[in-house]
């Protein structure tokens, strides 16, 4: 796997916990580093706080690739993507983790706990890890991202 020596980030609120633990157990049999961002249990927390350490870790350019989890997947995505360069894509199945990794260079998967059960939840992980980026037109595409963040940081 192309991404097994790479360290993940992962992160989420209170109803993605028990998913959490399962992907890291997932991950780290991969032979994959994973820096756990919290939450460390079910107890409620306001996930913004969680993604922005997951996001912020990506933009800064800590860690090239991480995982969120909530409840729907929608708040992680909101929070993820307010960082300059990152590019977070929710994924409920196989055919938007692939694509998400071969057309948009995702670099944050996003996965929501109450809507995706734990097997696809593993295998939806490991289709965003397998797949390449493809490039070509679709760098264009992603430059065109970063002039849209350069403008909307410039008002």
């Amino acid at each position: 796997m192309a991404e097994s020596s790479k360290k993940i980030i992962i992160g989420c609120d209170h109803a993605a916990f028990e998913m959490k633990e399962k992907i890291k157990t997932f991950l780290i049999s991969l032979g994959i580093e994973v820096e756990d961002a919290g939450t460390d249990g079910e107890k409620s927390v306001d996930y913004p706080i969680y993604g922005a350490k997951v996001a912020s870790a990506v933009s800064q350019g800590l860690v090239r690739r991480g995982i969120l989890l909530c409840g729907t997947g929608l708040g992680m995505s909101m929070v993820a993507n307010r960082f300059p360069g990152v590019r977070a894509a929710l994924c409920g199945g196989l055919f938007a983790a692939s694509m998400s990794r071969r057309h948009n260079d995702a670099n944050i998967l996003v996965i929501g706990a109450r809507v995706t059960g734990d097997v696809l939840a593993l295998e939806i992980v490991k289709t965003w890890l397998e797949t390449p980026f493809e490039g070509d037109r679709h760098q264009r595409r992603l430059e065109l991202f970063n002039r849209l963040e350069d403008m909307a940081g410039g008002q």
